[in-house]
């Protein structure tokens, strides 16, 4: 019996381990046993027809492996790949419990919001009110006071006539003391569409003068000064404008001057008489 072929023994190798064992057990039966030579001719034909099949197994072995070998690496990848989805999962969890949290905070502070507007609003509404009822009485008080301004314009007016009355009476002879002696008495008159309160004509160094006079109760500086000046400066004008260059005495009557205004009124060459004076 002849011993194992070299490249059959080659293949025998690169079998797996326990179909390895198999062969070498039925070679050493045969050599055992003393077979013919054409039985072992018949026999090596077969197990070269084996050995070809079981090199395709062996190859289709060895790409199995490879198989399992890129399988295994695409299951560690996939492992890996969940392993840090687990962990983005995770951090989604915890990313949306922080938001739930942040929402349940948002929906009290609404809350919140939402009592303080209905608070203010209650407030606001009851301003309103108050402000309608406050416009209500400053309408009211507005009327008194106009009513008020009325009478009191009234009483001034009375007054004023009153005190212009008496003082018709009483200057006639109070400018004498002035060196004017009336020509006729003194009257109230519109010349060129100016009221004048006091008008007339007098003989003063013995030439025709004309009175041309205005009241004011106070003649003081609370208001401004030159008010007065001017009103009687307006009347004296219109008093030229009507009876051509005539000489203007101007007069002033009054309750009571300051002595300022006596002060201005003398550098203006106006005579203020006071009622204290008749």
């Amino acid at each position: 019996m002849q011993a194992i072929p070299l490249d059959l023994y080659e293949e025998l190798e690169a079998l797996d381990p326990r179909i390895k064992s198999v062969f070498l057990k039925l070679f050493d039966y045969l050599i055992k046993e003393k077979g013919t030579k054409d039985d072992f001719q018949r026999l090596t034909e077969k197990v070269e027809k084996l050995a070809d099949i079981v090199a395709e197994l062996a190859e289709a072995q060895k790409s199995t492996k490879e198989e399992l070998k890129a399988l295994s690496k695409a299951v560690a990848e996939l492992a890996e790949a969940q392993k840090r989805t687990d962990q983005r999962v995770a951090e989604l969890a915890e990313a949306q419990k922080r938001t739930d949290q942040r929402v349940a905070e948002l929906a009290e502070a609404q809350k919140r919001t939402e009592e303080e507007l209905k608070a203010l609003s209650k407030a606001v509404a009851e301003l309103a009110e108050a402000q309608k009822r406050t416009e209500e009485e400053v309408r009211t008080l507005a009327q008194e006071l106009k009513r008020t301004r009325q009478d009191l314009g009234g009483l001034s007016l009375s007054f004023s006539y009153a005190f212009e009355n008496e003082a018709y009476r009483m200057l006639p002879q109070v400018l004498k003391k002035y060196g004017l002696e009336l020509e006729d008495k003194l009257i109230r008159k519109e010349v060129a569409k100016e009221e004048i309160n006091f008008f007339a004509t007098a003989r003063k160094n013995g030439k025709t003068v004309y009175i041309v006079g205005e009241t004011k109760l106070r003649l003081d500086d609370t208001k401004k000064r030159d008010d007065v000046f001017k009103q009687l400066e307006k009347k004296i004008s219109a008093v030229k404008k009507v009876y051509g260059n005539v000489q203007i005495v101007p007069l002033i009557v009054t309750h009571f001057a300051k002595e300022s205004m006596l002060k201005k009124a003398k550098e203006r060459g106006i005579i203020v008489v006071q009622s204290f004076e008749w």
